[in-house]
């Protein structure tokens, strides 16, 4: 079984549930996004339903899961069948990439970092959100990986794991943003983004493409 297939509108589902949750993440990203250029080309890599693409209008996604793709084609965005490893875009399309609560399935996080790359222009940002693998969040998730059908075979990483990555596939210029400080069920409003990391059990970076690195 396919959990992202199965289910996935109880996956869908969670955001309304958690509400604040998912608010201090967009509140977090939101934070990262106002402090780069404006953008007219974005896509979202592992688009899922379209829960983090709508709210800052990236209408571009790649998805490999059908039932996911559905959901988000519903709130209008433009979703094609594809991974992060080999995405179906010219080099140098896009201004912005993002990541968000995908890094963790993917089966090689290094060749997307280099195929994010690779789309964005040459001044173009990639922004990641995910769980801290060294959070109080990642900790937890690890040791009840069992009991979900959605992280079961999930892969997490660290702040430094990811940077690492993204220096490879040619980025710098490393900004974080940090939150959910409470368990899931103690978040009844949304939080205060913090800069940094360490604290909070979700991060943003926000690595911006290396020229110096040269086209790929």
């Amino acid at each position: 079984m396919n959990p992202f297939e199965d289910l996935a509108a109880r996956y869908d589902n969670w955001f309304d549930r958690h509400d604040a949750v998912y608010t201090s993440e967009l509140n977090a990203i939101q934070e990262i996004l106002a402090t780069l250029p404006p953008y007219e080309h974005a896509l979202e890599i592992g688009t899922g339903t379209g829960r983090f693409s709508t709210p800052f209008g990236i209408s571009d996604g790649v998805e490999p899961v059908a039932a996911m793709r559905a959901i988000a084609r519903q709130r209008g965005l433009n979703v094609v069948e594809g991974y992060g490893e080999s995405l179906p875009y010219a080099s140098g399309a896009y201004d912005l990439v993002l990541l968000v609560t995908a890094i963790c399935f993917v089966k090689d996080p290094q060749q997307v970092f280099h195929e994010a790359r690779r789309v964005l222009k040459a001044d173009g940002a990639l922004v990641t959100g995910f769980v801290d693998r060294e959070s109080f969040l990642g900790k937890k998730y690890e040791a009840h990986r069992d009991e979900s059908p959605f992280y079961r075979d999930a892969r997490f990483y660290s702040v430094a794991d990811l940077c690492a990555m993204m220096t490879t596939a040619g980025f710098n210029t490393f900004e974080y943003r940090q939150t959910l400080f409470r368990d899931f069920e103690d978040i009844t409003t949304p939080e205060t983004a913090e800069t940094g990391y360490g604290k909070g059990g979700f991060v943003v970076i926000c690595a911006k493409r290396n020229p110096m690195e040269g086209p790929q």
